[in-house]
């Protein structure tokens, strides 16, 4: 999880980081499930994962439309810097 937190840190896309971001989530997910196992209570956590895997998907879809309607894709050059023809 250390590397997709650094990916969605770091990335140079938003595309990117919105993947590393979901990578993080679903990992979160299996996370979830193995401390259901641990603590012998598997269905409560099962539904705590899935509650928060469909909110991950809406998060995801949601955040992908935002940056597709405002088409902002690609990273913005650092301020002061002229873009070179």
């Amino acid at each position: 999880m250390l590397l997709a937190l650094l990916r969605a840190v770091k990335g140079p896309t938003v595309i990117d980081r919105l993947v590393a971001i979901n990578v993080i989530g679903t990992k979160s997910i299996v996370l979830l499930l193995f401390a259901g196992i641990l603590f012998g209570q598997l269905e409560m956590f099962v539904d705590i994962a899935l509650g928060y895997g469909l909110l991950n998907y809406i998060v995801s879809i949601a955040a992908s439309r935002y940056y597709q309607h405002r088409r902002c894709l690609e990273p913005e050059p650092p301020a002061g810097r002229e873009a070179q023809s």
